[in-house]
């Protein structure tokens, strides 16, 4: 089995050297992963500019290459240069930090997942979600497990699986939830700033507010201290809408 390791943290992320460690016995795992964080760059890619590689030793791991690019750009270079056939698998994570609701559509871990899915690769997705003093040795083995059961099952076509994993110890782990994508969105906190020559500058911050029934969302799976396991698919059209839209005049 060939596996591609990516993420959106960068090449020398804890999450990522975790996730290496347990699943690089599984098969011809290659790490292909951005130079520099890329944290937020949803599915960008490069258009205007050069990609440049670097391959890299880590510990004893010899497979790795750091790209000066998007996760999406890593993966579109991974199956197109770098690996001599297409992965069987990608893996992008063990990210930093949660990835649920909106932050789904925002997020770099996400978006490399997606991009081997709309290529017809398995792709999983997986985070931690924590940003104090994380600790991913539970969650680069329970994706481990996730690999052997993901093997022997079929994903359709464009989908994903995005996992989260509650910052818990093992024994306290409630237990797995399939869960949907929480209905939230962001309520932006713009902070204007001075820089030491007296320019203005913006730093984005902001909180997710739930909107609606979140029942079984991935949010709440994760706050009740659930591993959740989300399918993601590539289509984001509002099926739903399409008879009630085909009602307007647009004459």
């Amino acid at each position: 089995m060939r596996i591609l390791i990516t993420n959106d943290d960068g090449i020398y992320s804890p999450g990522l050297l975790a996730l290496l460690d347990v699943v690089y016995d599984m098969g011809e795992v290659w790490l292909v992963a951005p130079a520099v964080e890329q944290s937020g760059v949803s599915h960008a890619f490069s258009l205007t500019g050069p990609l440049r590689v670097q391959k890299v030793k880590i510990n004893q791991y010899d497979r790795c290459f750091a790209v000066r690019g998007t996760p999406v750009d890593v993966v579109k270079l991974a199956l197109g240069e770098i690996l001599p056939e297409p992965p069987d698998l990608i893996i992008s994570g063990i990210n930093r930090g949660e990835n649920s609701g909106v932050n789904i559509l925002y997020s770099g871990t996400v978006a490399a997942a997606m991009e081997g899915a709309i290529l017809g690769i398995p792709s999983i997705a997986v985070s931690l979600a924590t940003y104090k003093s994380p600790d991913y040795t539970f969650t680069a083995e329970f994706t481990r497990k996730l690999v052997g059961i993901l093997v022997k099952n079929k994903l359709p076509l464009g989908t994903l699986i995005n996992v989260n994993v509650p910052p818990l110890k093992k024994e306290e782990i409630k237990g797995i939830k399939i869960t949907c994508q929480a209905s939230s969105h962001y309520v932006e906190e713009i902070e204007k700033r001075q820089d030491p020559r007296g320019r203005d500058y913006f730093w984005i911050g902001g909180y997710i507010v739930l909107d609606g029934d979140n029942s079984s969302s991935d949010i709440k799976a994760i706050k009740e201290g659930y591993i959740s396991i989300t399918p993601i698919q590539m289509s984001q059209t509002n099926h739903d809408f399409i008879p009630a839209l085909k009602e307007w005049k647009f004459d």
